[in-house]
C-alpha cells in the first residue's frame, strides 16, 4: 500500500520565500506606519494576502484605519514588490531533497499536488523548473477560508481525483498542519516548533520516498 497523492505546501517546503514576503510586508507596514519584525513575520506563514494584511493592521492598532478599496490597494502593493523580486529564483532555490522526490513519486505513480495561498505559485514553479511535475495546483482563488481551514487541501485532492484519507500534506505553518489534520491526510511538518503533525522533519532533507513510505506504512 501506498499514498494515492501526495500534496506540497509552496513556502518553505519547496522553496523559501519567506524572507522575500517579509520585506515587502515590511515595506508596506512600514508606509502605514507599523513596525513588524520576522518574529511577528512567522505568524503570517500560509496565511492569504489579506488576511496577513489584516493581522498587520491590527498589530499597529489601525484596523479601522483603511477602507476596503485601501486596502485591496495595499495589498495589491505588496503583490508588486513580491512579484518583482521573484525575479531572482531559479532553480538553485529549491529547497534540499524536493527535486529527487518529486522524481521519485513521478516513478512510484503518486500524484503530486500543491496547496498554496500564493497567487503567484506558478510563476515559481516555473522559475525552479519543476512545474511540470504537479498534477494539480490548488490556490486561494478557489477556497474562500485560509489554513488553518481545510479547504485548499480539499480542493487540491478534489483535483487530483482523490480522497484526502488516502494521502498526505507537507507543511511548514502551524496553520498548514491544521488544515491537513482537519481535512483527514496524513500530516508530514518540516521544522521544530510544530505540534499535531504525524510525521515532524528538521528539514526536506530527510523528506524523502523512502520516509514516506515507511511513514505510511507505519500510519496505517
Amino acid at each position: 500500500m501506498k499514498p494515492q497523492a501526495v500534496v506540497f505546501d509552496l513556502d518553505g517546503v519547496i522553496t523559501d520565500t519567506a524572507h522575500l514576503h517579509f520585506q515587502a510586508w515590511q515595506r508596506i507596514a512600514a508606509d502605514i506606519g507599523v513596525e513588524i519584525d520576522e518574529v511577528f513575520n512567522d505568524s503570517l506563514k500560509g496565511i492569504s494576502r489579506q488576511e496577513s494584511l489584516r493581522r498587520i493592521l491590527r498589530h499597529g492598532g489601525k484596523a479601522e484605519a483603511f477602507g476596503e478599496q485601501e486596502c485591496e490597494a495595499l495589498a495589491a502593493r505588496k503583490n508588486a514588490l513580491y512579484v518583482h523580486s521573484l525575479r531572482d529564483l531559479n532553480v538553485e532555490s529549491i529547497l534540499p531533497g524536493i527535486r529527487q522526490l518529486l522524481c521519485d513519486l513521478r516513478a512510484q505513480q503518486i500524484g503530486i499536488g500543491l496547496a498554496s495561498v500564493s497567487l503567484n505559485a506558478p510563476t515559481i514553479l516555473q522559475a525552479l523548473e519543476i512545474a511540470d511535475f504537479f498534477d494539480y495546483c490548488a490556490d486561494a482563488e478557489q477556497v474562500a477560508r485560509s489554513k488553518p481551514d481545510p479547504a485548499i487541501f480539499i480542493a487540491a485532492c478534489r483535483g487530483l481525483g482523490v480522497q484526502p484519507e488516502a494521502c498526505i500534506g507537507i507543511e511548514d505553518a502551524q496553520a498548514g498542519i491544521e488544515a491537513i489534520n482537519a481535512c483527514g491526510m496524513r500530516s508530514v511538518g518540516i521544522g521544530s516548533s510544530l505540534t499535531g503533525a504525524g510525521l515532524l522533519l528538521p528539514t526536506t532533507e530527510f523528506l524523502t520516498w523512502p520516509c514516506l513510505s515507511a511513514f505510511w506504512q507505519h500510519d496505517k
